[in-house]
Order: C-alpha cells, then sequence, then structure tokens
C-alpha cells in the first residue's frame, strides 16, 4: 500500500472509532469480572473455557482496548490494561489469564506488523469482530523455551506451511488466531525465530492430551498438533527475538503479575470481610489482626512494585518510538539499558508470584476452615490452586539462571538512586 492510501484508511479509521477513556474501560472490566465471578467456580470444577467471561469481554470491545485509536482501537496504555486485569482477576483468574495472555500477543501485532498491509488490515479485523487471539510457543523435546523452535517455515511462491507439536496451547480450540513460532526457514539454526499470525481459517488442530491441573483450570491448556498455511505477509518482518524482548515478555510479564496482583487481592478482600465478621460485638480483636496488617502490607508492596515495572516498560515504549521517528532506521536500544529493563521483568516475575501465593496462604490462616472449605463466601482454595501457576509459567527456576546471567553483565546491582 503507498503512503497516501494507508494515511487515508489511518483517518478514515480513526474517524469512524469511538475510543473509550480509561475510566470508562475499567468500568467494563468490572462488569465483565461480574459475570466471570458467577460462573468462576463452575469454571473451575468442570475445567471448562470461561465462555460467559469472554462472551462478556467481547459485548463490551475489550479484546481491542490496545489497539491504537489509528486502528479502530481504544488506545489504552499498558498500565490501563494491567488495571483491566486485576480487575478481572478479581472474579476470575483463568479468565482474567486469557485475557492478559490475549494482549501480550496483540502488542506483538502492533508493535511489529504495522508496515504490512495484510497485518494494518487484520488490526482492523481484530476490532470490528473483537478477535481472540492465543499463543503457540512451547513445543515437544523443547518444553517451554519460547527462544528455541524446531518445526520451520516451508515458504514456496509467497506461501508457506507449517506444522508444529505443541504440549500446550492456552484456549488453543477457542481462539480466532493463534500466532505460532518457528524457524525461519528449514535450514535456519533452532534460535532463527520468525512470528506468524494464524487466523482460524488458516489453521487445523489436532489435540494431544487433556488439561486436568490443579489451578488455571479454565484456561483449557491442553497440547495440539497445529498445522497452518497462508501467504508470507502473515510472518512478522522483525525476528522473534527482537519481538520477543521489546513486546511479548514485557507485556507478558506485567500483565501476569497483575492478574496474580488481582487474585491475591480477592483472597485478602475475602480475609477482610471475615476479620471484620469476626471482630463484631467484641471487645478484643482477633488474633489474626496482625496477619490481617502484614497481607494489606505486601499487597501494597505488590502493587507499588509492579507500577515500576509498568513505568519502565513504557519509557522503554517510548524510547522505541522516538527513535524510529528520528532515524531512518530503528537502532537497537543501547546494551546496558537494554539488560537492565530485561532483568527488572525477570525480577518482577519472580517477586509477584511468590509473593502471592505467600499472600492467600496468610489468607488462609485469617479465616481457617471458613477459608479452607470450598462452600464458604471466605473459601480460598481456589484462588490457591490458581496462584501455585504462577512460579511455573515460564519456570522460576529457569528465570533465576537467566536473571543471574543478566546481572553479570552490570557494573552495579542496585542502580543508584
Amino acid at each position: 500500500m503507498n503512503a497516501p492510501a494507508q494515511e487515508l484508511e489511518v483517518a478514515e479509521l480513526t474517524q469512524s472509532a469511538n475510543p473509550r477513556s480509561e475510566s470508562e474501560l475499567i468500568e467494563a472490566a468490572k462488569r465483565v469480572a461480574a459475570v466471570a465471578a458467577q460462573h468462576a467456580d463452575a469454571v473451575d470444577r468442570e475445567a471448562r473455557f470461561p465462555a460467559e467471561a469472554v462472551a462478556a469481554m467481547r459485548t463490551e470491545r475489550l479484546f481491542s482496548a490496545m489497539i491504537p485509536q489509528a486502528y479502530g482501537g481504544d488506545g489504552l496504555s499498558l498500565t490501563g490494561v494491567a488495571r483491566l486485569c486485576e480487575a478481572m482477576a478479581q472474579g476470575c483468574a483463568s479468565a482474567a489469564m486469557i485475557y492478559a495472555m490475549h494482549q501480550s500477543q496483540v502488542v506483538c501485532i502492533v508493535d511489529h506488523g504495522v508496515n504490512v498491509a495484510w497485518q494494518r488490515d487484520f488490526l482492523a479485523r481484530m476490532v470490528s469482530e473483537q478477535l481472540l487471539l492465543a499463543s503457540a510457543t512451547s513445543e515437544e523435546n523443547i518444553g517451554g523455551n519460547m527462544r528455541t523452535s524446531a518445526c520451520a517455515v516451508d515458504l514456496v511462491d509467497n506461501a508457506f506451511r507449517i506444522e508444529k507439536l505443541a504440549p500446550t496451547i492456552s484456549y488453543g480450540k477457542y481462539s480466532d488466531c493463534i500466532l505460532v513460532t518457528a524457524r525461519r526457514h528449514p535450514d535456519a539454526p533452532p534460535s532463527d525465530q520468525v512470528l506468524i499470525v494464524a487466523p482460524r481459517d488458516t489453521f487445523t488442530l489436532e489435540q494431544r492430551g487433556t488439561w486436568d491441573t490443579l489451578g488455571m483450570r479454565g484456561t483449557c491448556s491442553e497440547g495440539h498438533r497445529l498445522v497452518a498455511s497462508g501467504i508470507a505477509e502473515q510472518i512478522l518482518p522483525t525476528p522473534f527475538s527482537k519481538i520477543a524482548d521489546e513486546s511479548m515478555l514485557p507485556v507478558s510479564h506485567t500483565l501476569w503479575s497483575s492478574v496474580w496482583c488481582g487474585i491475591a487481592s480477592d483472597a485478602a478482600n475475602r480475609a477482610h470481610q471475615f476479620f471484620r465478621n469476626q471482630a463484631r460485638g467484641k471487645p478484643a480483636l482477633p488474633p489474626s489482626a496482625a496477619r490481617l496488617s502484614q497481607v494489606l502490607t505486601l499487597i501494597k508492596m505488590m502493587q507499588a512494585r509492579l507500577r515500576e515495572s509498568l513505568a519502565n516498560v513504557e519509557a522503554a515504549q517510548a524510547e522505541r518510538a522516538t527513535r524510529k521517528a528520528s532515524l531512518s532506521n530503528d537502532d537497537d536500544a543501547p546494551l546496558a539499558a537494554s539488560i537492565g529493563i530485561n532483568a527488572d521483568l525477570n525480577m518482577l516475575k519472580l517477586a509477584i508470584s511468590q509473593s502471592a501465593v505467600h499472600v492467600v496462604q496468610e489468607t488462609l490462616m485469617i479465616s481457617g476452615m471458613a477459608g479452607y472449605k470450598n462452600d464458604t463466601p471466605f473459601s480460598v482454595g481456589r484462588h490457591l490452586r490458581d496462584l501455585h501457576s504462577a512460579p511455573l509459567m515460564i519456570s522460576n527456576d529457569r528465570i533465576e539462571l537467566n536473571t543471574a546471567n543478566l546481572l553479570l553483565a552490570q557494573r552495579t546491582a542496585t542502580g543508584t538512586l
């Protein structure tokens, strides 16, 4: 598409769009959370897709919240999307995690696909049809190492085919599009990867395995054999290593952390209500009073830590946008800055995934058997089981090792004030 035509297209989209404010979107997310909460126990018990919550997201048009206004979306900031995730997580963890995973894929197309006409057209489809995006980065015999692929793109005369054996594709059979990693070509090394945007009509899934898990049961993350075909324009032009560093991992780690904060907050609210009920009409506070204050302090610390990382990611995004606007080619960020933000995001994931579990364990001590039982308003069993997935989503052991390697390259461990 030539430049004048592209400018006209963007102008038309901007005029037809009706972007909402962050406060309006948060209210929409709260309405979704209310729907999600009504079905959360059934979703968990039956290990089924949270269809009602996802339908509510679609009705509220939240799937396009992060898409820029120029393409018809709301143009919500990452910090704003994090607030949506935290609000939804207080209703149903699985539904909120699906939303967070979706947005981590949206940002890949927004950041790295808008120079391709097919990708711009797909962004418009995502807005008009409220498409749900999923991701296929894991692979059999490789596991969760998303920086390595065994499968490869077979590209002939502008047409491609790909076959991938993925041990998990979260909500894959319910998605409208899957973003798939693969080696650039059959002779490429495992780390030379691309990311393919595969809409529903371009792929088939053959389920391999089940999803009977401790928690996050509604994400329906079964394994699949995925076969996709299409045209070359569906392959994002940026190397996946760059997409992962600049877009997928920063958004994943911050939005996952937002979900975990939301789960912990809901557990704390239940414990707080139990505490108030126990204290009502009694001359002395119950023994759990000290635990409650510690829980709330820890949640405030988690939220502050998350806000700091969100601000760092948004600052890096703004810096990249400035470089793109001022330079003929997009130079990479200074190495020290890139290492610093990657280390910070790793430490965020480690801190929130561990702290959230601790918070819910403490709320269980506050509410006792009322929290332990599954049929009371104070139950936190589902919260605890869901949060035990947090240290496993990209293994904390692997992240700690990667972080140690990054810290070796830094001159100081904590920086300067």
